[in-house]
């Protein structure tokens, strides 16, 4: 007997496919709407899957969260890694490349992951703040290791604040970038890199 044209063709995936088709479609979920509005039994239907064998994977709704919120940081840290022994200037074009590429073609992984700090979960929030403390060392450690940058960060506190204001300054524009701006990837790209070697003068 075969199957109604309109029936949904199941396949069995992985434990590893599986899981991360439920974190891609959290993060589209959790992108468009606030965390509490987001509910399990969306994330199940829309997956095809048993209330069940959600919780299976992530046993709450944070934990779902959270491991939404990890992916993306991973995904973004591994995009942008530097290149030992490449100059900054010479590589900070290509990670901001990289970087906005990421964040155009993973758009509501993207927006779920700037949500976290507005989630109303305490942990949520922390895995968030991990993880940008992750990226603010990955730049940091960048300019240390830089022939050019290295002497001139060295013993100035004031340069950590400033790689973490550049941060929320390149989220702040990819967000809205991402919303329709006028800009072109390039544009914002070069708009990126003068703030980052404007607040290391």
């Amino acid at each position: 007997m075969t199957a109604n044209h309109g029936e949904r063709v199941r396949r069995r995936l992985s434990t590893g496919e599986r899981r991360e088709q439920l974190l891609g479609v959290g993060a589209r979920l959790f992108s468009e709407s606030p965390y509490d509005d987001v509910w399990i039994e969306q994330v199940a239907e829309i997956a095809g899957v048993s209330r069940g064998l959600l919780y299976h994977y992530f046993p709450t709704k944070r934990d779902f969260f959270a491991a939404v919120v990890e992916r993306e940081s991973e995904r973004m840290l591994a995009m942008t890694a530097p290149a030992p022994g490449v100059p900054v200037r010479t590589q900070l074009a290509a990670g901001l490349d990289a970087y906005l590429e990421y964040v155009r073609a993973h758009a509501h992984g993207y927006r779920a992951f700037h949500r976290a700090d507005a989630a109303g979960d305490r942990t949520v929030r922390r895995v968030y703040q991990r993880a940008l403390a992750a990226q603010e060392r990955q730049v940091l450690a960048a300019l240390a290791a830089d022939p050019e940058f290295g002497p001139a960060v060295e013993g100035r506190p004031e340069v950590r604040l400033a790689v973490r204001g550049w941060l929320a300054f390149t989220t702040a524009v990819s967000l809205e970038w991402l919303r329709g701006g006028d800009l072109a990837r390039e544009q914002v790209r070069d708009l990126c890199a003068r703030a980052l070697l404007g607040v290391l003068a």
